[in-house]
């Protein structure tokens, strides 16, 4: 872990919504997704401090937001046990390379942890080579076997409705 007086990394509160829109809109445009972005602060503060949805940490320096990561439970029937979905994770670019996103990710882990979660799993762009290499550093093997699917819209409507 960092040990910097100025880096913190802790759990978000409703008043950090503003700057988590801002960063998941910085993170959006990073991967060239500016365009899907629909989430407005109304609908992070319902779904994450209402809901409870997905757990949020910010990472600040000097009290300054640079990064977050949002995560929820997920199960695995095989284990047996509830297992850590890392849906973001971000640190701004100017940031990078120094330890924190490595602390951010560390503070989730530490949550696998406590929890007895046996494991955590995220997603990575094919194209994002620094965050792949980044991942790969820590650990993390990339799941040739698997393949995401997911419906959205029209297409969950009309498989509810058959």
């Amino acid at each position: 872990m960092i040990r910097d007086d100025r880096f913190v990394v802790r759990e978000a509160k409703e008043e950090d919504t503003k700057a988590i829109l801002n960063l998941i809109i910085e993170l959006a445009a990073y991967e060239k997704m500016e365009n899907l972005v629909t989430a407005t602060e109304e609908i992070l503060k319902d779904s994450l401090f209402h809901q409870g949805a997905a757990k949020t940490l910010i990472a600040e320096f000097e009290g300054r937001p640079i990064g977050y990561a949002i995560y929820f439970f997920n199960f695995s029937t095989f284990n047996g046990k509830a297992g850590i979905y890392l849906e973001d994770i971000y640190v701004k670019p100017e940031f990078r390379g120094m330890g924190y996103g490595k602390d951010l990710l560390g503070t989730v882990a530490g949550e696998a942890v406590k929890r007895g979660c046996p494991r955590m799993e995220w997603s990575c762009l094919n194209w994002n080579k620094p965050s792949i290499t980044f991942y790969e550093s820590l650990g993390a093997k990339h799941l040739d076997e698997w393949r995401t699917y997911r419906l959205t819209g029209e297409d969950i409507r009309k498989l509810a409705e058959e």
